[in-house]
């Protein structure tokens, strides 16, 4: 198993889609397709802070995180925000999830980001597990790692 990890192309939108559904299944979520739509457009407007990576595994796209970059509050360079985080079911377990974070992390480091933050409910054990590996709760439901 090859797993890749690239900036989103516009070609992905069809894949993307697919999981989007998959992910808004999961967390019993729904969401307008208009911002959904609006979602999609901003990956790729320049003057947009939205970003999109996407794992391709053996070729195909099994996952994604879709991140949002901002000055923070208390420091004197961007954060990293992951807004979401998201592996095909048949990909899971392969360490795409784990694939996905660290080039996150890479991504902080190269571009000079102060932290990559995040946050999820406490009772997720699925994200848990992943998260966990990477830094502790500090008691709430952020999670954060300080590049």
């Amino acid at each position: 198993m090859t797993v890749t990890i690239r900036d989103a192309r516009p070609e992905d939108e069809a894949r993307w889609r697919a999981l989007w559904d998959g992910y808004l299944a999961f967390y019993g979520v729904t969401i307008a397709a208009d911002i959904t739509d609006a979602t999609w457009r901003r990956v790729f407007d320049p003057a947009s802070a939205i970003f999109m990576r996407v794992a391709e595994v053996d070729g195909e796209v099994k996952g994604f995180t879709l991140c949002i970059t901002h000055e923070g509050t208390w420091v004197r360079a961007p954060d990293c925000y992951l807004e979401d985080l998201f592996v095909d079911e048949s990909a899971r377990g392969r360490g795409v999830g784990r694939a996905l974070l660290d080039d996150l992390v890479a991504l902080c480091k190269k571009n000079g980001w102060v932290r990559l933050y995040w946050h999820t409910d406490e009772t997720n054990a699925t994200a848990r597990k992943l998260y966990d590996t990477y830094v502790e709760s500090d008691g709430h439901i952020r999670y954060r790692i300080n590049i």
